[in-house]
């Protein structure tokens, strides 16, 4: 009976975000615009993080690259922004196939610093590669003319962008849920778990955590594509280490048992971060406070904990 309620919800959220622009001003659709894309790159980390037990510091390299690869095919071919968007995932796809190659037979800690250090070598190229990046001030003044397909949308209104923006990340959701619902979205639980045992079964560990990672990364592209019309321009901030630690803030926060808990921690990091900003200047400090407490009462996270209790009452 809970979980049929539960799914009621879900269904009465999707709705609420469906109808959302026609209630709500410009300010709010910006704001859920940005939980979407930033969801999604939260849920796309979390295959690597939450599923497969690797902590990954470097996966703004792959928001960067697909927000860059983007912004690149904009402004000097002008293509269908479908079409950037899947060149962008091809792109995150590729990387972090290199960087996951190097990366993934390393355990833990080691793991985490070699990612950091592969991420800031993609930051170090996009800011000072100047003649093809332009260095700090990055890539802008770029038109989005069409969304392709033969789809006819004026994508420069904010309240069409969101919902292009909601289908793609509803779409690139359901493909996530499916792989970690799959055979192998099971054995990277396993892998999590108890690496040895799968191990000992035959299967080969790094294999999987590669597949996992690169997997993750084309997705966590394809955010970074998205943003990109969102901001209007590709920064090297988007590549930065600091972009780097949203994601595992938003997973922890929404809670990595889950899989749409990483979803929910964008939400509320967003919506904080938007709060505090408009009280003061200081909200690095404030913001730190206030997750740092969550954390540490919320051990699974504000969905992951809420969902155990509910269900353990069941």
């Amino acid at each position: 009976m809970k979980k049929l309620l539960l799914l009621l919800v879900g269904v009465l959220v999707g709705i609420g975000l469906i109808i959302l622009p026609s209630v709500a001003p410009y300010f709010y659709i910006f704001i859920a615009t940005e939980i979407l894309v930033l969801g999604l790159f939260a849920v796309s980390f979390n295959l690597v993080f939450g599923y497969t037990g690797m902590l990954s510091f470097g996966h703004a390299a792959f928001f960067g690259i697909g927000a860059y690869a983007t912004a690149m095919l904009l402004k000097w071919l002008a293509w269908p922004l479908l079409l950037c968007l899947l060149v962008a995932i091809v792109v995150g796809v590729l990387l972090a196939l290199i960087i996951g190659y190097l990366s993934v037979r390393l355990d833990e800690v080691y793991f985490a610093m070699l990612t950091l250090a592969f991420g800031m070598m993609v930051f170090a190229v996009v800011h000072q590669w100047r003649s093809v990046t332009n260095g700090s001030d990055g890539i802008s003044g770029f038109q989005v003319k069409s969304l392709g397909l033969g789809i006819d949308v004026m994508l420069g209104n904010p309240a069409v962008y969101y919902h292009v923006v909601l289908a793609i990340v509803a779409i690139a959701l359901i493909v996530l849920y499916l792989i970690c619902r799959s055979s192998f979205g099971l054995i990277l639980k396993a892998i999590r778990q108890n690496p040895e045992r799968v191990a000992f079964c035959g299967l080969n560990i790094r294999h999987y955590r590669l597949a996992a990672f690169t997997i993750s990364g084309g997705f966590s592209a394809l955010a970074g594509g998205l943003m990109v019309p969102f901001l209007r321009i590709a920064s090297p901030e988007l590549a930065h280490w600091s972009m780097s630690a949203e994601p595992v803030l938003m997973s922890i926060l929404g809670g990595t048992g889950y899989f749409l808990g990483p979803l929910f921690g964008a939400g509320i990091f967003v919506l904080l971060k938007t709060l505090i900003t408009s009280y003061t200047e200081a909200w690095m400090l404030v913001l730190g406070v206030i997750l740092a407490i969550m954390v540490m009462f919320f051990r699974r996270g504000l969905l992951g904990t809420f969902l155990d209790r509910w269900l353990e009452k069941s």
